[in-house]
């Protein structure tokens, strides 16, 4: 996907988080305890916890509220328990999907899932069927200032592990292997720099276009549905969007 679309993305999504800034951080807490009650309230000794608490951050997730689902995972604050789910599917016009799920009602997440395929024009598959397509990275995304050095900022990111950075009109992409996420974010944070957006994302291998109007809507209208939610924690697809045109 091009830096382009990838920056539009985050404005949409800053966007909703605005509108929804209450249920995007619903969605990350239950990431966080998920994260504490599987692998230990330490982010230094767990990686996903480590990664979890930076995609917060990176949405403004006030310290209380990580602490708070840090320690409702690890079984110190009462909480629900909630189990991972990822679902793969097809979208309008063939577009690949891959929707990550944390729920405590799976027949509810089902069905929720399936539904806002189904009225898109796409349809529900089998576990594997669309997730070859894809690969899991560390995405790093910082907007352009004028205090940045862009070589600067290079050096630092690639001397930290990362495998690559991008650089786009709005800002810098700044590409990692999962291992090394947490890493390269710890020291562009000790250097002062803000994290646009961070995680672990999954980059598709190839790419669908739709050219029909009606899909292109559909599309959008399915992604919403997703980001509304509050099961759904990321949704992943192989979409060329408007933005890369």
């Amino acid at each position: 996907m091009s830096g382009h679309s990838k920056w539009s993305t985050i404005k949409h999504k800053k966007g909703k988080a605005d509108a929804k800034r209450g249920q995007i951080f619903t969605k990350l807490a239950k990431y966080i305890a998920v994260a504490s009650r599987e692998g230990g309230s330490d982010p230094e000794m767990n990686a996903k916890l480590k990664e979890a608490i930076v995609k917060a951050k990176a949405a403004n997730m006030p310290n209380e509220n990580i602490d708070r689902a840090v320690k409702k995972g690890a079984g110190e604050l009462q909480g629900s328990v909630y189990e991972e789910i990822t679902y793969e599917g097809y979208g309008p016009g063939g577009v690949a999907v891959i929707i990550e799920t944390l729920t405590d009602n799976k027949n509810r997440t089902a069905g929720d899932v399936r539904h806002a395929l189904d009225k898109n024009g796409g349809n529900l598959g089998t576990s594997g069927c669309v997730g070859f397509l894809f690969t899991k990275k560390g995405q790093i995304m910082i907007e352009k200032t004028d205090d940045i050095d862009e070589e600067a900022l290079m050096m630092l990111a690639l001397d930290a592990g990362a495998e690559d950075i991008e650089t786009a009109d709005e800002g810098y992409e700044i590409s990692t292997e999962p291992a090394d996420f947490g890493q390269v974010c710890d020291v562009l944070k000790k250097e002062g720099y803000e994290l646009a957006s961070a995680e672990i994302a999954m980059i598709p291998a190839t790419e669908v276009e739709l050219t029909d109007a009606t899909e292109i809507k559909k599309m959008l209208k399915m992604i919403d549905m997703f980001d509304d939610n509050e099961d759904v924690q990321a949704v992943w697809h192989n979409w060329k969007g408007e933005d890369d045109e």
